[in-house]
């Protein structure tokens, strides 16, 4: 694969004249920033960036503004003076083989590559190019000639991974996001890979305008999802230990709080319909107000407890259409504590890392007539490196994306009965209904035959 070098486009210093977007960077804007080393990391834009920069260590730092007004999805250079320069995209080329093997290489250390690392700082505090010191390193390399052209293109990238000064935007979406997640801590987000995450999603059929219970143990990346998917329509009703509305840091980092409006959170104490929550008063003994900042808080304090009052009627109500569960809790006790709220053919997804646990869920299920077809799946995903005469599956790649149970809720109707049941009714009476035609025929026949014979004696009088 070949690069090539920076475009002619002029050094990218503001947004004037850009009209703002969805898919353009704003200040207060959180963004992932990928390295030449493959290495992503979170970065935020200030509210004010100003002249303030953003340092990545040994690949340069740059001004915010530089940023702020531009599309995401573009590679820049950092330059010297702290400024961005477009990086035209990657075009691919067709490795050519030659009949140059590995064989005869030998690592010698300092006799293969005689140029030391002091020459390297040294030339890049001068401020070469980094296209230069790779191309010098080429140059002094003993062995280069006798590598193939596959060996030639690694041992560039990997020069280019160690020295270039660039990076690339990318958006924040659920599913960048919930990659980079994957590959910093797996087991904050317990094992949540992002295929298993949009399985989920659409076992559990989240669209705009539904209604969802959600209890989430992964820092709020099913949170996340759902509300993503609900765009801003609809309702998320979550569930956890504390009494406190959680800060879910992903939200931030998905630029997402426009569409928290139609995130609620209730403990698990208040999804009790028995529990009385123990309420401060709402307000002063004798009525009166010492000073205009102790009635708002008195009104305020009031206007929580009634919009608790009114979640807390919302879900008892019942109807919700789908229940999403990734937590570190037992599920089937989830399940049993908030099936009662689930309306007729609502959805039940519940993921796990570990099949055990899925397992006796399902035993459990399978005998009770709430809960039509459960049934557990796999998560498998094999990346594949795609590129001209050099596309196979990836050497590393996570050996495992968990398991999910997916069930269908039904109302237990004793009076209900299957189709094959109702077929053998049927058929039962419908046998009923020949055989009592066939006995009023046989006592036809009987009673002709006797009047046939009460005629004929009347004849032989």
């Amino acid at each position: 694969m070949a690069e090539a070098g920076p475009s002619s486009l002029p050094v990218i210093d503001s947004n004037d004249g850009k009209e703002e977007n969805d898919h353009t960077i704003r200040p207060g804007s959180h963004l992932l920033l990928q390295l030449p080393s493959k290495e992503v990391r979170q970065v935020r834009i200030d509210s004010n960036p100003g002249g303030k920069t953003i340092n990545l260590g040994k690949f340069g730092s740059f001004k915010q503004s530089c940023l702020v007004g531009q599309p995401y999805g573009l590679s820049y250079e950092i330059k010297h003076d702290k400024t961005l320069e477009v990086m035209p995209p990657r075009r691919l080329e067709e490795v050519e083989e030659t009949d140059a093997t590995n064989e005869r290489i030998v690592d010698a250390g300092e006799y293969v590559q005689p140029l030391t690392s002091d020459e390297i700082e040294g030339l890049k505090k001068s401020g070469v190019h980094f296209s230069e010191i790779i191309k010098k390193q080429i140059e002094t390399h003993v062995n280069y000639d006798l590598k193939t052209e596959y060996s030639k293109d690694k041992y560039k990238k990997r020069k280019e991974a160690k020295f270039a000064k660039q990076m690339t935007i990318l958006e924040p979406s659920l599913f960048n996001v919930a990659s980079y997640l994957f590959d910093k801590d797996p087991g904050r987000i317990l094992g949540l890979r992002v295929d298993t995450l949009s399985q989920m999603a659409s076992l559990a059929n989240l669209s705009p305008g539904g209604r969802f219970l959600v209890v989430d143990s992964t820092g709020g990346l099913l949170v996340a999802t759902a509300l993503e998917r609900l765009g801003g329509l609809g309702r998320v009703l979550y569930f956890s230990e504390t009494d406190t509305q959680p800060e879910f840091a992903i939200l931030e980092l998905l630029n997402l709080r426009q569409k928290t409006d139609i995130l609620r959170h209730l403990d698990w104490a208040s999804a009790d319909e028995e529990h009385v929550p123990v309420r401060a008063p709402i307000d002063t003994p004798s009525g009166e107000y010492r000073s205009e900042n102790q009635r708002e808080r008195y009104e305020k304090r009031k206007a929580a407890l009634e919009a608790h009052s009114q979640l807390r009627e919302d879900l008892f109500a019942g109807e919700w259409e789908g229940l999403l569960i990734a937590a570190q809790y037992e599920p089937f006790s989830i399940v049993q504590k908030l099936t009662p709220y689930l309306a007729g053919s609502a959805t039940i997804t519940i993921y796990s890392p570990y099949l055990q646990v899925l397992a006796e869920v399902q035993a459990k299920m399978r005998p009770l007539a709430a809960y039509l077809s459960p049934s557990i799946t796999e998560a498998w995903l094999r990346q594949y490196q795609v590129l001209p005469g050099r596309t196979h599956p990836l050497m590393n790649m996570s050996g495992g994306g968990g398991y999910i149970l997916h069930a269908i809720h039904v109302y237990d109707d004793p009076n209900a009965s299957s189709a094959l049941a109702g077929r053998r009714r049927r058929l039962t009476e419908r046998r009923n209904a020949m055989q009592m035609a066939m006995a009023n025929i046989e006592d036809a026949e009987s009673i002709h035959m006797e009047m046939d014979t009460e005629i004929g004696s009347a004849k032989l009088e």
